[in-house]
């Protein structure tokens, strides 16, 4: 749609307007329709990837195993399966995931990005299905939920059609 309309140079220019900081925009609407543009494609492709290959075989980042480690060390009790925001967006929430993020200053690319999550994990990114996090806290939610097996049922759901056509 919008994206269409951009050409290279329009798109080489979105590309640099995303990596200055905030401050420098304001409210720009075009800012903001370029920036959810590159949060809709990110949630597309990661969608897409959980869908063809075996979450718990996916590695995210380099520091997978860190971010896993000190995220449930962190946030032990978390139910990742189906998100609160409350647990993400809250006051106290915030004050527990302010330094575990920081922690990953330098070690995570574009650490503090915005990008968005899915609060179900057993359903696609829609509107009533999609908070706006940070890209470590994306990480760290999607890291466990591979981990732990929560979206298997994505990959086992978007094979099972694969299978009916194949065996009819």
């Amino acid at each position: 749609m919008a994206a269409m309309a951009l050409g290279p140079v329009e798109a080489a220019a979105a590309a640099h307007a995303l990596s200055l900081p905030a401050e420098a925009f304001g409210n720009d609407p075009r800012v903001e329709l370029a920036w959810a543009m590159k949060a809709h494609q990110h949630a597309q492709v990661y969608f897409n990837l959980i869908s063809s290959v075996d979450p718990k075989f996916l590695k995210l980042t380099k520091v997978d195993d860190q971010i896993y480690s000190e995220f449930r060390e962190t946030f032990r009790d978390l139910k990742i399966d189906v998100l609160d925001p409350e647990d993400l967006k809250s006051e106290p929430a915030k004050e527990k995931w302010r330094p575990f993020c920081l922690r990953f200053k330098g070690l995570v690319e574009d650490f503090n990005y915005g990008t968005l999550l899915r609060l179900d994990c057993s359903k696609d990114y829609t509107e009533e299905n999609t908070i706006f996090a940070t890209r470590i806290q994306f990480f760290a939610i999607e890291i466990a939920r591979n981990r732990e097996g929560c979206n298997s049922l994505v990959y086992s759901s978007a094979r099972a059609p694969a299978a009916e056509v194949a065996s009819g």
